[in-house]
């Protein structure tokens, strides 16, 4: 835990429990990695009022309505759930004023106008993957692991007008893998921050918890912040005049979605997982990116530094398999 996080005061469990009750949380969020924060406040006794999700969206051949994670919970679970196209709309205004929370939790929503995240009397809580203020944006995890980090984190924070700057409440570390994939992290990440978010909801029901300003982390950190933007296709384009270090990196930190390619033989190749083979001469008179293979059991890029070994891909039109799986059917 980060280190202005001070001393829980003393308070029997009949005040606790009669705080537990007696507030009222409003949870905000819509992937599966929502899903675990809601769960864990719903176990720990909280007194969730509404849930508000995207809308259903049409998904699929067969465009059936697709429900978020966090409806299909927040419906097996008889939950208020609420799916309004725009935050601005007067009627979900007044829905959401009718709710009376005292506290809104937001994870992995969408940006919230203000009318929205200040109506509560206690605020709005989010809940970020990273350790603010590091890796602001709506990619912490994917640029966490390209620009290969050895930690990330999970920091919980109340929102205000400007995307991620608002004072911290917690936040809580943990390492990355040097072979960790952003999909592993994302596992990891969500159990870890729902049980900071428990925590954090506890201490701002018993008055424990002491905001901190991020100016007063920035000014304690020599490092210079760190972005975490959106990712696009041409960030996904594997450049293999890189070092393999930074290639490895990418490909990690884009799997399993939205994935890193180059094209073998005009086709788009997303690479999954690699290993690297350091070699200060790789490939001598061969060019960056060429490929070589055995078509059997290896299939390797040239790297400025050495090789990428390819050991989970996608060919276009195929499906999702093992190097050792795709090499004996492939023609090259």
């Amino acid at each position: 835990m980060i280190e202005f996080q001070i001393k829980q005061r003393d308070t029997g469990p009949n005040t606790f429990n009669m705080a537990l009750a007696s507030l009222r949380i409003v949870f905000m969020g819509t992937p599966e990695f929502a899903v675990a924060s809601l769960d864990a406040l719903i176990k720990a006794g909280y007194n969730i009022v509404g849930v508000i999700t995207a809308p259903d969206k049409p998904a699929g051949r067969g465009m059936k309505m697709n429900e978020s994670a966090v409806k299909k919970y927040a419906v097996e679970h008889n939950l208020k759930v609420l799916q309004p196209e725009k935050l601005k709309n007067p009627e979900f205004l007044e829905e959401l004023k009718s709710l009376h929370a005292d506290l809104q939790i937001v994870v992995a929503f969408r940006m919230l106008p203000e009318i929205v995240w200040n109506m509560p009397r206690m605020g709005s809580v989010n809940l970020h993957g990273s350790l603010l203020p590091q890796y602001r944006g709506a990619a912490p995890i994917n640029w966490a692991v390209i620009n290969g980090e050895k930690q990330t984190g999970v920091t919980t924070f109340k929102l205000k007008q400007e995307i991620d700057t608002g004072d911290i409440l917690l936040q809580e570390s943990f390492p990355i893998g040097e072979n960790e994939t952003a999909g592993e992290v994302h596992d990891k990440m969500k159990e870890i921050g729902a049980q900071v978010l428990v925590k954090t909801v506890k201490g701002l029901a018993d008055g424990s918890l002491k905001e901190m300003p991020q100016l007063v982390i920035s000014n304690k950190q020599p490092a210079p912040l760190k972005h975490a933007p959106k990712i696009f296709t041409e960030t996904c384009k594997i450049d293999f005049t890189k070092t393999v270090d930074e290639v490895h990196n990418l490909i990690r930190g884009l799997s399993p979605f939205p994935g890193a390619f180059t094209y073998l033989n005009d086709k788009m190749l997303k690479i999954y997982r690699s290993e690297r083979e350091a070699s200060p001469n790789p490939s001598p008179g061969g060019s960056l990116g060429r490929f070589e293979t055995d078509s059997k059991t290896f299939l390797k890029f040239v790297c400025s530094n050495g090789y990428i070994h390819v050991k989970e891909l996608q060919l276009e039109g195929k499906k999702k398999m093992s190097t050792e799986e795709f090499l004996p059917g492939y023609r090259f």
